[in-house]
């Protein structure tokens, strides 16, 4: 194969993501010309509604699948938090990369972290997931929707929109950001637990068996197991983006695996939370017994319940 093509959003973050897979690619594989196609997709023209309300993270990969199966690209680089659990016929999670920070991180011009915020404090989050969390942690603070790429969000908060937004550490991260805003405090787990994938870059790709060999090399085996725990889970709960459901695995150095797992209501007065240690030889099968743990204490009809309060508003 002399040449791949990635079907890539234009935000930053997306350009960010598909050029450095091209320059990995093409440095692992001498005479492969990488480019990339650029496609404007549903979720970027609508940007004055929130997440949820018009079908969730999967708007921003449905036009990318189908330039794929159209042929005009072989593969599509994803932050892998937005990556639905059901691949569509014809493609494949072909490779998941090394994680970034898996954490949210807050950014405010005038406060280092959730504890300074003063109350009635405006926050700004798109996310069902992380609104629920920092309201339980903060019931004082006031919530709202914020929609747009990275750098629109941060000059929003800049303007003095929002008193402080959350947003994820990973992208900020590649995005070299850190130093743009006067405060990122990065959410230790024990206070967020973030979205499923958060941190990884997913690469779906056509079922060709010429592409998958190129692709495999990007892999990395702990991602993979971290990963696909936290999408088991959330695939057994059937969690889109209509619902706020936090789940993160972390590998330890002695091969096991920290799993943690969030879900309740938008608003954070209900919550489901637990935490378990398992062994990494078991991760195919550790996210849906832990779902299904979560499912026996009642979780299918809290969030039945959180999504009835999204359509309700």
């Amino acid at each position: 194969m002399k040449k791949l093509t990635i079907a890539t959003r234009g935000s930053q973050l997306a350009l960010w993501q598909s050029n450095h897979i091209k320059a990995v690619l093409e440095e692992q594989n001498p005479g492969l010309e990488v480019e990339l196609n650029i496609i404007v997709t549903t979720g970027d023209k609508i940007i004055d509604r929130p997440l949820a309300a018009i079908g969730g993270k999967g708007l921003f990969l449905k036009e990318l699948e189908e330039a794929m199966l159209r042929g005009e690209a072989q593969i599509a680089v994803h932050s892998l938090k937005d990556v639905p659990t059901v691949m569509p016929e014809g493609l494949i999670l072909a490779a998941i990369t090394e994680r970034e920070d898996v954490r949210d991180a807050l950014l405010s011009e005038k406060y280092a972290d959730i504890d300074s915020l003063p109350k009635g404090a405006v926050v700004g989050t798109s996310s069902l997931r992380r609104r629920m969390q920092i309201e339980k942690l903060r019931p004082d603070l006031k919530i709202k929707d914020l929609r747009g790429n990275v750098d629109t969000r941060i000059r929003k908060l800049k303007e003095g929109e929002f008193d402080a937004i959350i947003l994820a550490a990973a992208g900020i991260n590649r995005l070299s950001l850190v130093e743009s805003v006067a405060f990122v405090y990065p959410i230790s787990l024990y206070e967020m637990i973030p979205s499923m994938g958060q941190g990884a870059l997913g690469i779906e790709a056509v079922n060709d068996p010429e592409v998958l060999a190129i692709v495999a090399k990007l892999e990395d085996e702990y991602s993979r197991i971290e990963t696909t725990i936290e999408r088991d889970f959330v695939d057994m709960l059937n969690g889109g983006c209509h619902v706020p459901i936090g789940v993160n695995a972390t590998v330890l150095e002695n091969d096991d695996v920290v799993v943690k797992a969030v879900l309740g209501l938008p608003n954070g007065t209900k919550m489901m939370a637990e935490t378990k240690i398992v062994s990494k030889e078991s991760y195919k099968t550790i996210g849906r017994e832990f779902a299904q743990a979560f499912i026996d204490r009642g979780a299918k009809e809290l969030l039945a319940q959180a999504e009835a309060m999204m359509v309700n508003n």
